[in-house]
């Protein structure tokens, strides 16, 4: 039978808080203002989570049976909760990084992508700051900055909005600095 004692000696320090992570994220280069809303963003990153991939599964069928093999591994959209500062210079830097890669106004943007993908790092903290795990999203860009809801009953609260982006894949460490894809 399974003690409690057993239970907490299998939780290192704790467990691990999900209140405990920092977003870095380098802006392109050629967005007005990025050092700044990549600086800020590391502190105005309300939530965020981190990556998820799942390998997609190739069924055949063999005298009447289904059998599978694993087929290709696909990374999924990732998703941050952003806090609107009264300047709004973070959510204007992601919508100059849009219209960079898609025009508003024209049916050209960039093409090149060196010229708006970015390395975004996601790092989950222990109690004390210190990195317990790091996940790197490997050429990464926007594809939606999401709506601020506007409501006269909304009181006591700061607007947030979020940006889901697409990446190519992530890699992660094992918790001893070794990154492996």
């Amino acid at each position: 039978m399974a003690q409690i004692g057993q239970f907490k000696a299998q939780l290192i320090n704790g467990g691990y808080r999900p209140n405990q992570f920092q977003v870095m994220l380098t802006f392109p280069s050629i967005i007005p203002g990025g050092p700044t809303a990549g600086q800020k963003t590391q502190f105005l990153a309300k939530s965020a989570s981190l990556p998820a991939s799942t390998v997609e599964t190739i069924q055949t069928s063999y005298r009447g049976r289904q059998v599978k093999f694993a087929g290709e591994r696909t990374f999924q959209p990732w998703t941050i909760d952003i806090y609107t500062d009264t300047d709004f210079s973070v959510r204007n830097a992601f919508e100059s990084w849009v219209n960079t890669i898609a025009r508003p106004n024209a049916t050209g943007g960039a093409v090149q992508p060196s010229v708006y993908q970015t390395d975004i790092s996601i790092i989950a903290l222990d109690r004390n700051d210190g990195q317990s795990k790091t996940y790197i999203m490997r050429d990464a860009f926007p594809i939606e900055v999401g709506a601020i809801g506007l409501d006269w009953e909304t009181n006591n609260q700061i607007a947030t909005f979020q940006v889901t982006f697409d990446y190519n894949y992530f890699e992660s460490d094992s918790g001893q600095g070794v990154i492996v894809a």
